[in-house]
């Protein structure tokens, strides 16, 4: 039987991951780069949370291209106004996941 080392459960009853993305304040905002192309950035989500797997489900759920480096998930293209229901639907609590209107 394997052992979590944060919590003492044993892996298949371990909580450490929701507890972490309970706690977590989420900012989703676009960012105008080169060329005028947009990027949706998420930022907030911490490793506990398990950061590339939550880009690689947003990825492909959206049908784009990105990266995740530090800390910060960037999405190719405008995806604020559906990023919010993915989150959630991936276990983040709605209240915490905050969309920025600022355009940069």
């Amino acid at each position: 039987m394997v052992v979590c080392n944060q919590c003492g459960l044993p892996t298949d009853l371990c909580v450490c991951e929701t507890i972490a993305r309970e706690q977590q304040k989420i900012v989703v905002k676009i960012e105008k780069r080169k060329f005028g192309k947009k990027y949706t950035i998420i930022a907030g989500i911490t490793k506990e949370a398990n950061l590339d797997e939550v880009f690689r489900m947003l990825k492909s759920k959206f049908a784009c291209g990105g990266t995740a480096k530090n800390g910060a998930i960037e999405l190719q293209g405008d995806h604020k106004s559906k990023a919010k229901k993915a989150l959630v639907e991936l276990g983040f609590p709605e209240e915490m996941v905050i969309i920025e209107d600022l355009t940069i």
